[in-house]
């Protein structure tokens, strides 16, 4: 038996009908191609590895997770960090690849155990991949010499993923998506079947059960940058051992924890709309004043990033725009030179952050944003 998709109520319908209005506007924007589109989904699978990674003490900056996307080296993650976004990073990119595997596609023991491998192949000695052999026990955040919670027995693990299983190729499927992947987070992380990991599986789970609804792409439905920012993180600890109990227990009640992601969800779609928005403006106002500087419009691509708060590297506007060495360095070195972009640090480590010309457009095109909604309010 596994924990049950509990009965939603009013208040839960009218926030679904809102995330519902909010993924469709997304989508609609989307079908458009704009030329900023790519930038903005790299941003935004960056932020959920970061999120998803910070919540496990693996900390490292938006910034160096892009870099690590483009085949860069990162400015500030240490080696140990960068080898768990690197896992994470290749068990992501083959979840959205999944949202076009067709009507064939399946989810079976073989596919959580691949992306298991993926995320944890560098920790041979906990069996990545593989289903644990022993007891596990999950400690409090408070105080790690407690037992927050206490998994099923080992033996237990195979015929609860089977359930599992079942459960995402059949059950409930006329359940709204957001239910569905919350549902399935749950379940897997309170199974806990390997021996590291779990949270972070867990959370791909839900992100690859939205990969395959395919409405929006799956980097504008992940919560996991939600869910890695400091008091939310707690939040997210304290609703999972309220509702999973201090042992499997499946017969709990589970609507806090629906009710939990579903919150996140809609926070994370104003989010994500907030940034389409911000994105589309900052891209004409942006190309406008490139025209009025006698530059090439393709140079937004590196005014994009820094817009938003990003170190821009050469390599990666290069690959951005799709140019040589010199054009990439011709054009950072006039950016700079007309107050557009800063240049800071030298040779690897050279990097560029707003200028003068650039804070000032920031403040413009920001002005109207709005405080985000609670949409349990």
């Amino acid at each position: 038996m596994l924990y049950e998709t509990p009965a939603l109520d009013a208040a839960d319908h009218r926030v679904l009908e809102e995330i519902e209005e909010m993924r469709h506007a997304l989508r609609h924007a989307l079908r458009a191609a704009p030329q900023w589109s790519g930038q903005l989904r790299r941003n935004l699978t960056a932020r959920a590895i970061a999120g998803s990674n910070t919540i496990e003490g693996y900390a490292a900056t938006v910034d160096d997770v892009e870099a690590l996307m483009t085949g860069e080296e990162p400015l500030e993650t240490g080696e140990t960090t960068r080898v768990e976004l690197e896992g994470y990073q290749r068990a992501m990119t083959y979840i959205q690849a999944l949202a076009d595997a067709g009507t064939a596609f399946r989810y079976d023991a073989g596919l959580l155990g691949g992306l298991h491998f993926m995320m944890q192949g560098h920790h041979l000695t906990k069996r990545p991949g593989r289903w644990r052999d022993g007891p596990v026990y999950v400690t409090s955040p408070d105080d790690p010499a407690v037992p927050a919670y206490t998994a099923p027995a080992a033996d237990q693990v195979p015929d609860l993923i089977g359930e599992l299983l079942e459960w995402l190729n059949s059950g409930d499927l006329g359940t709204p998506v957001h239910v569905r992947a919350s549902m399935a987070h749950l379940n897997l992380v309170n199974i806990h079947p390997w021996a590291d990991g779990n949270g972070r599986m867990s959370r791909a789970l839900s992100t690859l059960v939205f990969a395959r609804d395919g409405v929006v792409p799956p980097e504008f439905s992940s919560i996991e940058e939600w869910l890695g920012r400091g008091q939310n993180t707690y939040a997210y600890y304290r609703v999972l051992q309220h509702v999973g109990g201090p042992a499997w227990e499946p017969g709990r009640d589970t609507h806090p924890w629906v009710r939990f992601c579903l919150d996140a969800h809609h926070r994370q779609a104003q989010q994500a709309q907030r940034r389409l928005d911000l994105f589309s403006r900052a891209w004409i106002h942006l190309t406008d004043q490139a025209h009025a500087d006698g530059l090439d419009e393709r140079v937004v691509y590196a005014l994009l990033p820094a817009f938003w708060g990003a170190k821009v590297r050469r390599a990666v506007y290069q690959q951005d725009a799709d140019l040589s060495d010199q054009q990439a360095i011709r054009d950072l070195r006039d950016l700079v030179r007309i107050g557009w972009l800063t240049a800071h640090a030298k040779a690897r480590a050279r990097h560029y952050g707003p200028g003068p010309r650039l804070a000032a457009a920031q403040e413009q095109i920001r002005a109207s944003v709005k405080p985000y909604a609670d949409p349990y309010a």
